[in-house]
């Protein structure tokens, strides 16, 4: 009896699934033409790098896939075009299209994992911030008001600066990708500290914050279960936001040759070296790289953009 009440409730909640259908953000997604656009374009560019290898028509890395005989070949609907290579061949015969794939999967990595260093440390330091305050939160305050007077990308090619002097040559281009998440993460987590400890000083102050600690929580169990759920809306307005600005950070530092080395291509690489060709006549080399890097952050801004305002309670 009592199992045939419990599998007859069970059956009347709905799943998440359908919870998630029903809501008022998805109902939102649903009548916005640009949120739906920019996510099918931003999904297409992230599939399609993450299964890289197993679309790409040619690797990049593997010697033996090309050769000399088919450099600087154009686009395939240009004359003198090869329709092997779709998007034309670079001056050492690779692929350009297989190294779009190749360079978007290297560039996502570094912009989703620079994000997530910067959200971790972000809402860390400032959830104690804001929490604590006192004069915890005068010093990691002073220490964000102090990083803030520096754009981002001074701090990154500092960082990365250091990182070249003091790193032994011989792992310097294998440690590359570690040194570029980790300074354009540690250049970003100041704007999620200040965000999450200005929820944080706001949520410590009501009453289901005071009933925690009247029972005994220690702060940290406060922190993490009833402070930071209630902070993690503009978390992640402000995360995708900046994944599109991690991206174009990677490549400008990559461009600007102070990022990842031509051995692991990124966006940002490929267009600096087709930089060097653009007045030679092969565009291509440089002008697809760059129109992808357009389309991504592009997408993801837009994206950002509708989640901001989908989460905001006044627009509702």
């Amino acid at each position: 009896m009592t199992g045939d009440v419990a599998s007859g409730v069970s059956a009347a909640q709905p799943g998440w699934f359908k919870r998630a259908a029903d809501s008022d953000i998805f109902y939102r997604f649903k009548r916005s033409p640009i949120a739906i656009g920019a996510t099918a374009l931003a999904l297409t560019i992230m599939l399609a790098a993450a299964f890289a290898p197993l679309i790409a028509p040619h690797s990049p890395f593997d010697l033996t896939t090309f050769s000399l005989i088919d450099a600087e070949y154009p686009p395939f609907w240009v004359e003198g075009g090869d329709p092997r290579f779709l998007l034309g061949t670079d001056p050492q015969g690779r692929d350009e299209l297989s190294l779009i794939l190749y360079g978007a999967r290297i560039s996502l990595v570094v912009g989703f994992c620079s994000i997530v260093f910067a959200m971790t440390l972000g809402i860390t330091l400032g959830l104690i911030s804001g929490y604590m305050g006192g004069a915890i939160d005068a010093f990691l305050m002073r220490i964000a008001d102090v990083q803030l007077s520096f754009p981002a990308i001074l701090i990154a090619l500092l960082v990365d600066g250091l990182a070249s002097a003091f790193l032994p040559e011989e792992i310097r281009d294998e440690s590359a990708i570690y040194v570029l998440i980790f300074a354009i993460g540690i250049s970003k987590w100041v704007i999620f500290a200040r965000t999450v400890r200005g929820s944080a000083m706001v949520e410590r102050n009501k009453e289901y914050v005071q009933a925690a600690r009247i029972m005994g929580r220690r702060a940290w169990f406060i922190m993490a279960r009833h402070v930071l759920p209630n902070c993690m809306g503009p978390v992640l307005v402000i995360a995708t936001i900046n994944l599109a600005l991690a991206v174009l950070t990677e490549a400008t530092l990559s461009f600007l040759g102070v990022g990842l080395p031509p051995t692991s291509p990124s966006l940002g690489t490929l267009i600096r070296v087709g930089n060097e060709y653009l007045f030679s006549g092969l565009w291509w080399i440089t002008i697809f790289p760059g129109l992808t890097l357009v389309l991504l952050v592009l997408s993801v801004n837009l994206l950002g953009d509708w989640l901001r305002d989908a989460l905001n309670p006044k627009l509702r």
